[in-house]
């Protein structure tokens, strides 16, 4: 990997500051379906339902908030219902939220857990996915430590060309692939070509993930699932915790990881695992 010499290591941070991410992606309204019973055609199943905020992006920055760290997203919305309730809880973690805000309808993903605790979900990015490089300031990102793509922004342009940019301007920069699946269908060595010219320091992916990309050379972080992660530390187990709701675990140990290192890490994951959608402290 050829990383820029420009970028910092964490630990020249100085002692008793707290890191400062940020992250860019989507900020989107989440909602998390958990049926009592399968879903049958053309019945009404009994289901918990909750409308959080959610995205990828916009779940590290509220964890890395929630375990001490200044954090802030940056992202396009919509100025609809969906957009304006996502972005006043997500405000409410403390996190910094910077981008335009235009005309039109924000994302949506639907989330639906089966018995077995599988996730399926229906996503709408909305304008979400249309950021454009010209819309950034650089001053959002060289004020921070670090700066951490969510994967799906190297999925489609225009958004891909911003998180270029924006990564242009970090300090140090890490990323997240977020998807097996989505990397298919985009092509393994599109992908893989803007991975390169990312150039992030550290990589976070489960193990579908990090063999959709199997030529590209970084440092990882590979999420296990249930069997904990391997870092480049090595290989933790996860904490024990009766699984509610798997919706952002692989978010909050990302965010975990980068304020305090895996064993904060896991013990974030296995929070997030706790709680009903992907934002720290709901029940």
């Amino acid at each position: 990997m050829n990383s820029p010499t420009h970028r910092t290591d964490p630990a020249t941070i100085e002692p008793g500051r707290p890191l400062w991410l940020c992250t860019i992606g989507d900020l989107i309204l989440d909602v998390i379906v958990l049926p009592d019973a399968p879903l049958a055609p053309d019945a009404d199943t009994p289901a918990t339902i909750r409308f959080v905020a959610g995205g990828q992006a916009a779940n590290v920055a509220a964890w890395a908030g929630a375990l001490g760290a200044r954090s802030r997203l940056i992202c396009k919305r919509g100025n609809d219902v969906s957009s304006e309730m996502a972005a006043a809880e997500l405000a409410r973690y403390g996190v910094d939220i910077c981008g335009p805000v235009v005309e039109g309808a924000g994302g949506v993903v639907v989330s639906i857990r089966d018995a077995q605790g599988q996730r399926t979900m229906a996503s709408d990015r909305g304008v979400a996915s249309l950021l454009d490089p010209s819309e950034l300031d650089p001053a959002w990102v060289k004020s921070c430590d670090v700066l951490h793509v969510s994967g799906y922004c190297l999925l489609r342009e225009p958004m891909a060309s911003a998180a270029l940019e924006a990564a242009r301007l970090a300090r140090r920069v890490t990323v997240d692939l977020a998807s097996a699946h989505d990397i298919e269908i985009v092509g393994s060595q599109r992908f893989a070509a803007r991975l390169k010219a990312l150039s992030p320091d550290l990589v976070f992916a489960t193990e579908a993930e990090r063999a959709a990309v199997p030529d590209f050379d970084a440092s990882w972080v590979i999420k296990l699932g249930a069997r904990g992660a391997r870092f480049p530390e090595g290989v933790y187990p996860a904490v024990s915790v009766l699984p509610v709701d798997t919706t952002g675990a692989g978010d909050a140990l990302a965010a975990g990881y980068l304020v305090g290192g895996p064993e904060l890490a896991l013990e974030a994951a296995a929070g997030a695992v706790g709680l009903i959608g992907a934002m720290p402290g709901r029940a």
